[in-house]
C-alpha cells in the first residue's frame, strides 16, 4: 500500500519534473553546458509568462544576470540558490523568487541539477500600478526580500498555474497575471528583511532532504527520520530547516501533498475521495478539513469553482 501511494501521489510531479529529467539526461548525452531553457505560455501589454527549465549543476558556475522586469517566478520543481542584493535564499518547490527590475543576480546549483519555474514579468510600471490598486504601495519601492517561502496564501493560484502549464486546463492567464501579481505585492509588502545567512552546509543539507520529499514523496517519515537524512539532531533539523525554507518541515510536506491535489483536482478526472488517499490522507475527512484551512474550500468546492458548475468531472460526497 506505501509504494501505490507514493507511486499515486508523485504523479503530478512526475509530470512537471518530467521535463526537467529529460533535458538533464540530453545534456548529459550531449555534454553541452548547463543553460535556461524557455518557452511563452503568454503574453500582452505588460506581462508575460514563461515555463522556463534550467539545467546547470554543481559543476556548473553561476554567473551574474541581471532582472529587466519584475520577475515573480513560482519554483514547480528542483531547488537552487538565488542570490541578490536584497539576500540570499534556498528556492523549493512552492516558493516564489522576487526580482526588481534592474537588479542583478545569481542562480546557481550547488548541491543539485536542475529546476523548473513559471515566471511571471512584468514591465515596472506595469506592477507598480498593480500593486498601488492591490494596495501595497509599499513593494513599488522594490522588494526587500528575495523570496516568499510556501505560504498558505498562495497555494491556490500556485496550484492553478501548475495545472496551467501542464496544459491540462484551460487557463485564462492575464487574470492569472493579475491576481498573482498583486497576492505577491500584498504578501511581499508584509515581509522583512531575513537576518542572518545560513550556512552552505546547512543549505547543502536542506537540500538533500527537500529533494528527496520532492521525488519520492515520503509523507511517511516523521520529523527524526528526516533529521536523520539530514544528518542532525531533530531539534537543529527543525531550526535549520525552517530557517533555510521559511516553513517547518511539517508545513512543507502538508503543502507541497494538499497542492498537487489541488492540481489533480482541476487537471484530472480523478475521483476526490482518490485524490484524498493518494495524497497520503488515510481518512476523508482529514483531507477536507486539510484542504479547507488552505483554500478556504472544500475540495469539491474547489474543483467546481476552477472547472465550472458543467464540469463532467466526477465528484464523491463524503
Amino acid at each position: 500500500m506505501r509504494d501505490m501511494v507514493r507511486r499515486a501521489t508523485s504523479r503530478v510531479f512526475a509530470k512537471i519534473a518530467g521535463d526537467v529529467d529529460q533535458a538533464l539526461s540530453r545534456r548529459r548525452r550531449t555534454d553541452e553546458p548547463g543553460n535556461a531553457i524557455g518557452r511563452t505560455l503568454a503574453r500582452s501589454d505588460g506581462w508575460s509568462v514563461d515555463d522556463v527549465i534550467c539545467t546547470s549543476g554543481p559543476a556548473d558556475r553561476p554567473f551574474e544576470e541581471r532582472h529587466t522586469r519584475v520577475s515573480l517566478a513560482i519554483v514547480a520543481a528542483g531547488t537552487f540558490q538565488y542570490r541578490s542584493t536584497t539576500g540570499r535564499a534556498l528556492l523549493t518547490p512552492g516558493s516564489i523568487l522576487l526580482g526588481n527590475a534592474g537588479q542583478p543576480f545569481e542562480c546557481g546549483h550547488e548541491h543539485a541539477p536542475g529546476d523548473r519555474c513559471i515566471a511571471f514579468n512584468y514591465a515596472p510600471e506595469y506592477f507598480e500600478r498593480l500593486a498601488a490598486d492591490a494596495g501595497a504601495g509599499r513593494v513599488t519601492r522594490g522588494f526587500a526580500v528575495p523570496r516568499l517561502p510556501p505560504l498558505r496564501e498562495a497555494a491556490g493560484l500556485i496550484a492553478r498555474a501548475s495545472a496551467g502549464v501542464l496544459g491540462e486546463t484551460d487557463m485564462a492567464w492575464e487574470e492569472m497575471a493579475l491576481r498573482f501579481g498583486a497576492l505577491v505585492a500584498r504578501l511581499a509588502s508584509e515581509r522583512r528583511r531575513e537576518r542572518g545567512q545560513t550556512s552552505a552546509k546547512a543549505v547543502a543539507r536542506v537540500t538533500d532532504v527537500v529533494r528527496a520529499i520532492e521525488r519520492s514523496r515520503v509523507d511517511t517519515l516523521s520529523l527524526s527520520d528526516l533529521a536523520r537524512l539530514a544528518g542532525l539532531t531533530p531539534y537543529h533539523f527543525l531550526r535549520t530547516f525552517e530557517q533555510v525554507t521559511g516553513v517547518t518541515p511539517h508545513q512543507y510536506v502538508r503543502r507541497s501533498r494538499l497542492r498537487e491535489a489541488a492540481t489533480r483536482l482541476v487537471s484530472e478526472k480523478t475521483k476526490v475521495i482518490e485524490v484524498a488517499y493518494e495524497s497520503g490522507f488515510r481518512d476523508v475527512s482529514n483531507f477536507n478539513r486539510a484542504f479547507r484551512a488552505e483554500f478556504d474550500a472544500s475540495p469539491r468546492g474547489y474543483r467546481r469553482a476552477r472547472m465550472g458548475s458543467d464540469s463532467n468531472f466526477e465528484e464523491i460526497r463524503v
